[in-house]
């Protein structure tokens, strides 16, 4: 079945430690340049041409962004008790954007978070 998708990107930054584990210097607290990427896919546009509306998911993913910038995520009640993975990072975003994009006529749904130019972890659920 064809798919549209849409893409937006965001930037920021957020300190974090790892726990868990002996990681050296990963398990004192340091920040990361991430990027978060969201993606967007679905059969079907809206009688606008719109997979979703460009604006409102700008405004959830500025939200998702706003809540951790610049902040520590293990301070977030979000990780408690967990390692503040990116693993766990990209599944809590797309887990809050999820509930939020709920109801649209979307196929899945998939955050992908990078902490460097060279690692990234993603999150992706289907909707259907």
């Amino acid at each position: 079945m064809p798919m549209y998708s849409l893409s937006l990107e965001r930037a920021f930054s957020a300190r974090h430690f790892l726990i868990g584990g002996d990681w050296g210097a990963e398990n004192l607290p340091h920040a990361h340049p991430y990027r978060i990427e969201l993606r967007l896919e679905g059969s079907t546009l809206d009688p606008n041409g719109y997979l979703v509306d460009l604006v409102e998911v700008e405004r959830l993913l500025d939200e998702q962004v706003n809540h951790v910038r610049e902040r520590t995520l293990n301070d977030l009640p979000a990780f408690a008790g967990i390692n503040p993975s990116l693993e766990h990072f990209a599944r809590i975003v797309g887990q809050d954007l999820v509930a939020s994009l709920k109801g649209r006529h979307l196929a899945s749904v998939e955050v992908r978070i990078w902490e460097s130019e060279a690692a990234s972890a993603s999150y992706r659920t289907d909707l259907r």
